[in-house]
């Protein structure tokens, strides 16, 4: 906000002109709000089709639309200034939002595939906010040249003309990573096309709603369900198993080469990583290495079977959730682990990764052998009432009974992998079992302490130590750790928690 007496050393902001979007938009803008207006536009369609008006009431509405996303070009504008990017939009209600240079901690640059065919691309200004309603300044879109600028100017401090070659500001990057084609054999993996699969029984069901019982409307289904009355249940059972596995494995495939198809992590030498990928739609971060707080080693089990591992950054100005939903802090999509524990050493933690970890003893061992077992009991419960009922018979009743030793291997695997470390200036800290974790997380990015016991904690003297940061997902916790072990910890990592610890011996006069 601008004061009347101001110096007038704010003068360059005010010389700096407004600069509009790119004009291509007026393609983009105008289709994005038909695809996102589209279920009421089908909606009025169908309600207006009693009257004979549906369509025209439809035309209309399109019309509209694409009248709106005229005006959200020409009504957009933005400026880059040498202390500040401010976008203003809006037509009746206008907005200036504003992000200092010097706050800038992330650009990321997004093509989807109509951008791409455009040659457009969008940049989002990311500062250190990482809560869902912070996310930046988003110019949706630029050309792709002047995309490539913006992030060089405001990441790499090198001012920059319209006028000046693209391949001119091309600075020396070293390559940390790229994806190597073998490691698509980990798509199949990862379980993606279990959305994949979800799509395909919601459509299923669909069909069957509106077929009213009645399938001989449908011929190929006719067929099928035929074919299942008429055949074994073990056979039925394992022919829909077989038919799940293979569309999961497909789709998981096809999800990880579209999603990380050119994968490429390099290193610019004024102190940023680039991480860039996609298929159809290509996306590109770049990330100061000075906001890095440390990596977290991701491991689910099926991945594990086959010794592979994901990558994530722990650092400020992305939004938390974005790792796993877009990518946004993969430094290394699923691949071996020995080239995740690399590229971890690569980026700043050499050693915290193959560190040994502190065991937490029995009591915790315990926790995690009567949790698991305290479900198994549950779900025999639950099988047994209902074969009590004549619900299930007993055969199924019985065949609950397996869940034991799976609890059992369960609760194996979880205290194996549960641990921590103090390794130089790191905490690093490994739990879980249906996706193992090892996070690294560096002293600069602790910026507090959460000592938590629950009741079963007390009685057992064991807490869960959860340390905060700014960055990812802003709490790392170390559960079920010995009480004193846990304050130990926070004290070494930062000794300024341990002026206010007073020692048992004193507590007790």
């Amino acid at each position: 906000m601008t004061s009347p007496w101001a110096p007038p050393e704010a003068s360059a902001e005010t010389e700096t002109d407004w600069r509009k979007l790119s004009p291509k938009m007026l393609l983009v803008h105008p289709l994005n709000e038909v695809v996102r207006a589209l279920p009421g536009l089908l909606a009025i369609l169908v309600v207006g089709a009693s009257t004979g008006r549906g369509p025209w009431w439809t035309l209309f509405g399109v019309g509209v639309l694409v009248v709106l996303g005229v005006l959200r070009w020409f009504t957009t504008t933005y400026r880059v200034t040498p202390r500040q990017v401010q976008i203003r939009k809006g037509l009746l209600r206008k907005q200036v939002l504003t992000v200092s240079t010097d706050r800038v901690r992330t650009v990321d640059i997004d093509a989807q595939a109509l951008h791409r065919v455009l040659g457009l691309a969008a940049v989002t200004v990311g500062t250190g906010r990482s809560d869902k309603g912070n996310e930046g300044i988003k110019l949706d879109a630029l050309t792709a040249d002047e995309a490539q600028r913006l992030r060089d100017e405001l990441l790499h401090r090198s001012p920059v003309t319209a006028e000046t070659d693209v391949a001119d500001l091309k600075p020396p990057e070293t390559t940390l990573a790229e994806l190597d084609p073998k490691w698509i054999r980990f798509g199949p993996f990862t379980l993606s096309g279990l959305v994949t699969v979800g799509v395909l029984g919601a459509a299923l069901s669909r069909v069957l709603s509106e077929a009213e019982g009645d399938l001989d409307r449908f011929g190929p289904l006719r067929v099928l369900f035929r074919h299942l009355e008429n055949a074994p249940l073990a056979q039925d059972i394992a022919e829909i198993v077989g038919v799940l596995a293979v569309v999961v494995i497909v789709a998981s495939t096809a999800g990880y080469v579209l999603a990380y198809w050119n994968f490429r992590l390099s290193r610019h030498q004024s102190g940023t990583l680039h991480i860039s990928r996609g298929l159809i739609n290509k996306r590109s971060t770049t990330i100061e290495e000075r906001r890095l707080r440390g990596v977290e080693v991701s491991e689910p089990l099926l991945l594990r079977l086959v010794r592979g591992a994901k990558l994530l950054a722990i650092t400020t100005g992305l939004r938390v959730g974005r790792g796993t939903e877009r990518g946004g802090t993969v430094l290394l999509p699923p691949a071996p682990r020995e080239e995740a524990v690399r590229v971890a050493a690569i980026v700043g933690a050499p050693e915290p990764l193959s560190a040994d970890l502190v065991e937490h003893g029995p009591q915790a061992r315990r926790r995690r052998y009567t949790r698991a077992f305290a479900g198994a009991a549950v779900l025999i419960g639950l099988a047994f009432l209902l074969w009590a009922i004549d619900l299930v018979t007993i055969g199924v009743a019985l065949s609950s009974l397996i869940v034991v030793p799976i609890a059992a291997a369960l609760a194996f695997d979880r205290y194996r992998n549960l641990g921590h470390a103090v390794v130089g200036s790191a905490l690093v800290s490994g739990h879980g079992s249906l996706v193992r974790r090892r996070v690294v997380l560096t002293r600069e990015g602790i910026v507090g302490w959460n000592v938590r016991r629950s009741f079963f904690q007390r009685r057992a003297g064991l807490a869960t130590l959860t340390a905060t940061t700014a960055a990812g997902h802003q709490h790392y916790s170390v559960p079920d750790v010995e009480t004193s072990e846990a304050l130990h910890v926070a004290g070494e990592l930062l000794p300024l928690v341990g002026q206010f610890l007073v020692p048992s011996a004193e507590k007790t006069q």
